[in-house]
This record gives structure tokens, sequence and C-alpha cells, in this order.
């Protein structure tokens, strides 16, 4: 926009302190104006075409990542995608553990089947991390920790 307009002004100016007012120099100067203006223009729609596909596929991006990261039984706790089935299964069922433990609220001894799922659930945890790649550890302990982080006030 500001190249539009700068090209219109410095071709008014010349315009304006030309020594010969000639109908052919204003007739040229004007076509020059206009061609300026349009190639101004069209560099100006191919950065905003640019530009809106850049945010179109940031946005389809962030929707793919955010979709694959499913809502698990405990709140502000998300499960991402695992290419294992069997792992996103168990932190289901694992964050289904952790919120049926914070409803007792952590008092173990009252409620045997709990202590006996969670220690079924750790084993059954270990074993599936060993089928993992580095990065789906990261993302597995990632989330064990966040659920943990949830069951922790329950202990106090």
């Amino acid at each position: 926009m500001k190249k539009v307009i700068l090209s219109a002004l410095v071709v008014g100016a010349l315009v304006a302190t030309s020594c010969k007012n000639t109908k052919e120099e204003t007739t040229k100067a004007a076509e020059a104006a206009v061609e300026a203006t349009e190639k101004a223009t069209e560099k100006a729609a191919e950065a905003a075409t640019e530009a809106a596909t850049k945010v179109v596929e940031a946005t389809e991006e962030a929707a793919t990542k955010t979709t694959e990261a499913v809502a698990s039984a405990l709140e502000g706790v998300s499960i991402p995608h695992f290419d294992n089935e069997k792992v996103e299964e168990y932190l289901k069922e694992y964050a289904a553990h952790a919120k049926e433990y914070i409803a007792a609220k952590g008092d173990v001894v009252k409620n045997s089947a709990l202590a006996v799922k969670g220690t079924e659930l750790a084993k059954k945890g270990e074993e599936l991390v060993k089928t993992l790649d580095e990065e789906g550890v990261k993302k597995f302990k990632s989330v064990m920790s966040a659920i943990q982080s949830k069951m922790a006030p329950a202990t106090k």
C-alpha cells in the first residue's frame, strides 16, 4: 500500500515540476503511474494470499494435534495419540483409576480393591513402556506425571 501511495506521489511531483507540460509527457507519466500501481497491487495480493495460506496451514496443523489428544477421565489431563492402542487404553484405564482414588480421598486402607488395581496397573504400565520408542516413552511419562500430580493431593 505504501508503494502505491509513494508511486502516485512521485508521479504527481514529476508532473507538477516538469518544465514542459505537454499532453504526451503527461500521458506517459500517467501510464507509468498506472503500471506501477498495478504491479504494487499484484505484489500486495500475492503477499496476502501467501500469508493467508500459511495461517490456514498452521491452523489445520494445530487442529490435527488437538484432535489427536484424547480426553481422559481426569479434568486437565489429555492423552495423546500413540501408535500402540493398548497404551492409550492403559492410560485411560489409569486415569479412571486415579479418579476413583481421588474420590476415595486417597484412603487405600478403606478400599483395598484400589490398592490391588493400582499394583496391577503399575505392572501393566511397566510392560507397555518396554514396547514404546523413545518419543513414545517421553509422552507416556508426561501423561503419567500429569495423572499422578492430580492424585498427589488426595494422599495428604
